[in-house]
């Protein structure tokens, strides 16, 4: 068989699964299985390849065709320019979420130390790591195998003298003030889960899908908490469902939060709600 009647057969495969952007996975499977690059299927789509070549792409067909994530299968997903290991302990990271890392760059914060909570793969932490100087930070997550891949993504970017991760359910095992505070915790309802899209609602983890009835449960409890481990003046950063800005600002205001400020992806759509943590009411009485 030669190499474009792989890809072929692979395209029409996941076309019949209802593959979204069959035609982009059955490419980027074959050329992951034949070690290949773009051009190959245009300059050299009469090669013939081994016949161990064909049943390995057969078998990743097969896996994509029951829906599980293509970042899943490739175990790797570009985020900020940067290279993460993913696997099904962890949310793939998404361009929507560069949106987060994007704004919180826009001030400056070197030297700062970071708390990045339900860190998942690691990916905003290490990328805001990656792209400033002298910044350290902390990754917390509830679960172990996240963890795991989180430490793995440290040590692809040579970050381990710059990271912790500590596994802890929110604060429980938290420890010492920071700078800045990021999340992108679960925020779906509940009662939409079920509506996701197989390869998400299968196959990632749910643990860090369910937001609770509404979507808030972990934004309100964050920000109950948050106080507690910014500095005066810290900053802390959500990533958001479209839908949720006024409620998650709401939320900051309440405890107290100034600069409250909702910011829209490249979509027009809200994405991340950000503000500056307030004074601690006794170090007020003190002054």
């Amino acid at each position: 068989m030669t190499y474009r009647e792989a890809y072929e057969w692979g395209r029409k495969e996941l076309e019949s699964a209802q593959v979204q952007d069959a035609d982009v996975d059955a490419r980027l499977l074959l050329e992951y299985v034949c070690h290949t690059e773009r051009n190959d299927l245009l300059v050299h789509g009469d090669r013939e390849v081994e016949e161990i070549s064909f049943f390995c792409y057969q078998k990743y067909i097969e896996k994509r065709s029951e829906r599980i994530p293509l970042q899943q299968l490739l175990h790797e997903q570009e985020f900020m320019g940067l290279s993460f290991y993913v696997n099904e302990h962890v949310l793939i990271p998404r361009q929507d979420t560069e949106i987060l890392v994007e704004e919180v760059l826009r001030e400056p914060f070197d030297g700062a130390r970071i708390l990045d909570m339900c860190t998942g793969s690691g990916c905003i932490l290490l990328s805001l790591l990656s792209y400033s100087n002298d910044t350290t930070g902390v990754g917390v997550d509830l679960s172990p195998e996240a963890l795991a891949v989180a430490g793995e993504n440290a040590e692809r970017l040579q970050m381990l003298d710059r990271v912790q991760w500590v596994e802890s359910d929110l604060f429980a095992n938290v420890k010492g003030k920071y700078d800045i505070l990021v999340s992108n915790p679960p925020y779906i309802r509940s009662n939409v889960i079920p509506e996701l899209e197989p390869e998400v609602r299968a196959h990632e983890p749910m643990l860090a899908l369910d937001g609770g009835r509404d979507g808030l449960d972990f934004y309100k409890k964050i920000i109950e908490q948050a106080g507690n481990y910014l500095i005066p003046g810290g900053r802390l950063y959500f990533e958001i469902g479209y839908d949720q800005g006024e409620a998650v600002a709401q939320l900051l205001k309440k405890h107290g939060y100034h600069e409250v400020r909702v910011v829209r992806d490249y979509a027009g759509l809200n994405r991340v709600v950000c503000g500056v943590c307030p004074r601690p009411v006794l170090e007020e009485k003190d002054v």
